[in-house]
């Protein structure tokens, strides 16, 4: 099945509920190597006029090497009877095995120089824009510091602005 290019307006989805509950793949890199992985924090919303996809990484996951050493990544969301291949893209890390895509049973496909998930119904190619580390001393409430940074790997936050969107056709 191909992709088609949406209009962004179209979108009909609850953010909170995609994110949260479904989760979404942050995929970098090129056609030589990339990496994807498993995200359930993030967000959509606007900022400096554009529409931005807001994701979080931690300094130790291996993709973050990848959306650092390029301007675009991709969010992608996958159907349902994909759980078992987001369940291994967020527990087994691409830096340890030999071919992550292959483990989880994705394959990668490529738009605009950036790498994303073929067996996504939904694909945000997205531009960074500004990222920036977490840091303890901008917890407004503490327990958050406490209770989710434990070993202190603060996540780094990037802003990225949606510069495509694309739908599985069916």
């Amino acid at each position: 099945m191909a992709f088609q290019e949406i209009s962004i307006d179209s979108l009909e989805f609850n953010p909170f509920h995609k994110i949260s509950k479904e989760w979404m793949l942050v995929t970098a890199g090129d056609e030589k190597k990339s990496n994807t992985m498993t995200a359930s924090w993030g967000g959509l919303g606007i900022m400096w006029g554009k529409n931005i996809a807001t994701v979080y990484i931690r300094p130790q996951r291996y993709t973050k090497e990848f959306v650092d050493a390029n301007d675009l990544f991709t969010v992608s969301f996958l159907p349902d009877d994909q759980r078992k291949a987001l369940n291994v893209c967020g527990s087994i890390s691409g830096r340890e095995v030999e071919d992550k895509w292959e483990m989880a049973g994705l394959h990668p496909f490529y738009v605009d120089g950036a790498t994303a998930v073929r067996e996504a119904d939904l694909v945000l190619v997205c531009k960074k824009q500004y990222h920036q580390e977490m840091k303890p001393e901008f917890f407004d409430v503490p327990e958050n510091d406490t209770k989710w940074y434990p070993d202190k790997d603060y996540h780094v936050m990037y802003m990225a602005e949606i510069v495509k969107v694309l739908k599985k056709e069916r």
